[in-house]
């Protein structure tokens, strides 16, 4: 049975969500379209362009992305405090790079309005918007409809170009976060694109990679980058939640206590061992990052598996998934099993 939003998303349990989102029947997002022999590779930097310019207004945070050629993939940090703490006025301005304000609220933050009534009228309306700002809905739907419009437009065509609305997993624990993000990253080289996941510009873990190189790795989150800043593949950089804190997580709420390195030895390993299809030849040395986690690593890749990882409506180890269903008036809720080894 298809749940309503209001259930599957609650920033008190958890900020961190997995959304993925489809085309309609043949349709193509990115890439080639074997069926028409058509290319769509630029549609790629509509939707990098759209999430950098997204990032400016909403309060949600991308900690992973995968764009292929018919469906993307995002993880996604929720950060309703930040939107609390902004001023009405900033509210307004971060509200107006999307849409345009209503004449009440231009009047409102001119000082121009005289009588009370009409002060909370704009009062209340930029208390939705400040609401909306952390909304995952209203973040997917303002992704979504300027790609299916552009789409529609450059096809000559109407109608969906979505399959419907997006399907969203929320991230119970760290485990779940990192299995999450290996699994985004990974997308290309399941899909036999690359043959390893640096080689593909069209996932998150390459920006990463970049700045890393770079020297980049620090502590805080990435400055927003021009959207018209490109590198050398010409793809547009997309800000990301500096998720990795390594050994200064304490001070830092959000995110994983591991260091990007350990990330990358992580989805290098995990990318071999599923690129072969030889769990049991697993090496005996698999990176420590998992003995912290305290998984095993055949529990892992089996997690993180396509058909596992992608079922289901939360991301979590067996104890995680016990206190959300329990939060939220639920018998039991379903996702795929990060299984402590038993051993």
């Amino acid at each position: 049975m298809t749940r309503p939003r209001s259930e599957l998303v609650s920033p008190a349990d958890t900020p961190y969500y997995h959304c993925v989102c489809r085309c309609v029947r043949r349709a193509f997002l990115c890439g080639e379209d074997r069926f028409t022999n058509t290319d769509y590779s630029h549609r790629k930097a509509w939707v990098l362009e759209r999430l950098a310019l997204l990032d400016e207004v909403f309060t949600i945070e991308l900690c992973a992305y995968a764009v292929m050629s018919n469906h993307y993939h995002l993880v996604v940090h929720l950060n309703p405090k930040k939107a609390e703490q902004l001023t009405d006025r900033e509210v307004s301005e971060r509200w107006a790079k999307l849409f345009n304000w209503p004449i009440m609220v231009g009047r409102y933050l001119a000082g121009k309005l005289t009588t009370d009534a009409e002060k909370q009228v704009a009062i209340d309306t930029i208390q939705q918007w400040r609401e909306r700002l952390s909304d995952i809905s209203w973040y997917m739907r303002c992704l979504n409809e300027h790609i299916a419009r552009k789409a529609n437009e450059e096809d000559q065509c109407k109608g969906r170009f979505w399959e419907g609305r997006f399907k969203s997993q929320a991230i119970l624990d760290e485990a779940g976060l990192l299995a999450c993000m290996a699994y985004v990253d990974l997308n290309p080289l399941r899909a036999g694109i690359v043959d390893t996941p640096e080689q593909s510009v069209d996932v998150s873990i390459h920006q990463r990679l970049q700045q890393y190189q770079q020297g980049n790795d620090s502590n805080e989150r990435q400055t927003p980058p021009d959207p018209t800043d490109k590198d050398s593949s010409d793809t547009p950089k997309t800000p990301l939640l500096q998720a990795f804190f390594g050994n200064h997580h304490q001070d830092k709420p959000d995110g994983i206590p591991f260091s990007f390195a350990d990330y990358l030895e992580l989805v290098d390993w995990t990318g071999r061992a599923q690129r072969n299809d030889k769990r049991g030849s697993i090496p005996k040395d698999t990176p420590p990052i998992l003995g912290r986690l305290g998984l095993d690593a055949e529990t892992f890749i089996a997690a993180i598996q396509r058909q596992n990882l992608s079922r289901g409506t939360v991301i979590g180890n067996p104890a995680s998934r016990k206190r959300y269903a329990q939060t939220n008036a639920r018998i039991r809720v379903y996702g795929p099993a990060l299984t402590p080894p038993t051993g």
